[in-house]
Parts: structure tokens; sequence; C-alpha cells
């Protein structure tokens, strides 16, 4: 459907975060509702907080890095990666919601599911590197 759509690296970012920002919602709006994040604090909304944030870091890296590989990768390789990385992100929520689905309506559950989708996200992040063509 969108293979021959071209779309500007910004106009893509968008919409790669976008979606992201999307499928964390649930957990995202719970998790900051009054609460800020303090490293040093034992409360569990600052915990969820902190986690809700390193996961955006995360994501937000994993979304840059996504791009630099697809804008050097040959043309007809791109829309593997493309499906890859959208199937992949599907599977990402759907492995994180099932992981901690026993803790969803604990006091820390946002914070465990959104530790879960920091670590898929850092092992996506090392396999989009070894899919970048040398430099």
């Amino acid at each position: 459907m969108m293979e021959g759509m071209r779309f500007s690296l910004p106009a893509l970012l968008s919409r790669c975060l976008g979606a992201a920002a999307l499928a964390a919602l649930p957990f995202t709006v719970h998790a900051q509702a009054g609460a800020a994040c303090e490293p040093a604090s034992s409360a569990a909304a600052s915990r969820n907080a902190c986690a809700v944030q390193a996961f955006q870091e995360a994501d937000t890296a994993l979304n840059i890095r996504y791009l630099g590989v697809m804008e050097q990768l040959p043309q007809d390789q791109r829309t593997g990666l493309r499906h890859a990385q959208n199937s992949w992100i599907k599977g990402r929520t759907a492995r994180c919601k099932a992981a901690t689905r026993d803790s969803e309506t604990l006091p820390e559950g946002p914070r465990l599911y959104h530790e879960c989708l920091v670590a898929a996200t850092r092992e996506r992040m090392q396999a989009l590197e070894r899919t970048a063509p040398a430099r």
C-alpha cells in the first residue's frame, strides 16, 4: 500500500514516534499522572514515571537509528526492513503486555511494562546495528 510513497526523514520520524506513543498510551497516561521521575524516590509513581521516560528515550534512539539504516540500505531492501520493523513493534507490545499482564493492576505495573519495552527496544537496536551496511 505504501510501497511507492516516499517520506522525508522528519515526516517518517514523526510517524514512527507517533505510533510508538500510541502503543504505550494506556500505561504512559497512568504512569505520568501527577508523578515526576525522581530516580532516588522509592515511590511507585516516581519509579513508573522514570520507566516511562527510559522507554521514551530508548524508543526515540531506536527510531532515529532505524531511519539511519533505512537511508543506508539500497531501495530494494527497504521494504523488507520496513515490514520487519512494523511486525517487531507490534510483537514487542504484545509480548510485553503478555509478560506483565499479572502485574497490570499493581502500583508497579507500568514500571514493569515499560522496563520490558526498554529491554526489547535495546535488543532491537542491536539487531538493527547488524542490519546496517558497513560504512
